[in-house]
């Protein structure tokens, strides 16, 4: 899916070359033992209008970030496994993905017994439904919807940048009214 997709950045298109090497390490780099590095899979979540995008206040982070995290054995695509993990992290049923990636990003992070390894977050839009009510998950200290062009601070590098290509998913997956 990544070979064949048009990158959103200049900054998306080096970090699809990186996560494309990546995986050439197989299966393993989907994995979180992969210490080196692993690719995750991340939402931005949109409210029916798109004039709301609904953020989570990482716990761990203490940063505004979009919704999203590891993949799991289960997951059968990287859509998949950003549709499970914006799901999970804001109780929200029925949620719907574009299966096209906005953006991937290669960020630093400590993972297992504090070691550093790169995230290699694929992420996507997702749409809500019209009675969507966010619910905190335990990985978060707080939800929020917020307008696109006021995200919240301290804001998570590179979650800005989803902004753009997200409306322009949610410009495609919007119906259009009848002429």
């Amino acid at each position: 899916m990544l070979a064949g997709w048009q990158p959103t950045s200049p900054d998306a298109a080096a970090a699809r070359q990186h996560t494309l090497d990546l995986l050439a390490d197989g299966p393993l780099a989907l994995s979180r033992e992969h210490l080196p590095g692993h690719v995750t899979a991340s939402a931005l979540v949109f409210d029916t209008t798109g004039s709301q995008v609904l953020l989570c206040l990482h716990g761990k982070l203490h940063k505004w970030v979009q919704l999203g995290g590891h993949c799991e054995l289960g997951d059968l695509t990287l859509a998949g496994a950003a549709l499970r993990e914006a799901t999970e992290e804001s109780g929200i049923a029925g949620l719907r993905i574009d299966p096209v990636p906005i953006d991937v990003n290669l960020h630093p992070v400590n993972c297992q017994g504090g070691s550093v390894s790169v995230h290699h977050d694929v992420r996507f839009a997702v749409f809500a439904p019209a009675e969507a009510v966010a619910q905190v998950s335990a990985e978060s200290e707080a939800l929020g919807w917020f307008p696109p062009d006021q995200l919240p601070h301290p804001l998570a590098g590179g979650t800005a940048r989803l902004v753009a290509p997200g409306l322009a998913a949610f410009r495609r997956a919007s119906p259009r009214p009848a002429p």
